[in-house]
């Protein structure tokens, strides 16, 4: 079964992208390459346990298994060696990608409380996206219950054949990304 954003994007967002910037080639089309989730985890130095915690959270939120994160460097003032696991990511591609962005999308972030919309500043110069969570609990998947700590998230989108920014901007904005609404200058 081919996800839902997936059809979308090839038969709606696609054409329209390619239409509103003139783009003749339909491989030149900006599209989603993939998301990566990361979610660094201090305090695995004091107790391992709450990585492995949290490596279950991240593996129920994508549907496949996170890889650790380990030291680069070592930091005496973080009592941080070298190779001493620190957090955990994991890369989606395809249809499990597609599948996350609808959930994140549609179920996820409208939970956040007092959710007013993501910053549409937080493009890189190679116009992929970036925003931070502040809690997994937004997810339904994640058990209040059995929650044993709070944990936050970066979640990257990376995404392939951006000219502009406002391609990237728009090509999101179609896939239902909520952004603010900046408030016009006059009343």
């Amino acid at each position: 079964m081919v996800p839902r954003l997936r059809e979308r994007y090839k038969n709606e967002i696609a054409p329209r992208i390619q239409e509103q910037f003139g783009i003749k080639n339909k491989n030149a089309v900006p599209r989603l390459e993939k998301i990566v989730i990361n979610m660094g985890v201090g305090e695995a130095l004091s107790d391992i346990k709450i990585l492995d915690r949290c490596m279950e959270e991240l593996a129920l939120l994508s549907g496949q298994r996170p890889i650790i994160r380990r030291s680069k460097k070592a930091i005496s003032n973080f009592k941080l060696r070298v190779g001493q696991p620190v957090g955990c990511k994991v890369t989606l591609r395809r249809d499990r990608m597609y599948e996350f962005l609808d959930r994140l999308i549609n179920v996820a972030l409208p939970r956040i409380r007092d959710f007013r919309g993501l910053s549409a500043g937080s493009f890189d110069k190679n116009y992929n996206y970036s925003f931070g969570i502040s809690e997994q609990i937004i997810f339904p998947e994640i058990d209040y219950d059995k929650l044993v700590q709070t944990q936050g998230m970066d979640i990257n989108f990376v995404i392939g054949n951006a000219k502009s920014k406002e391609e990237a901007v728009q090509l999101l904005k179609l896939f239902g990304m909520p952004f603010q609404v900046r408030p016009e200058l006059n009343p």
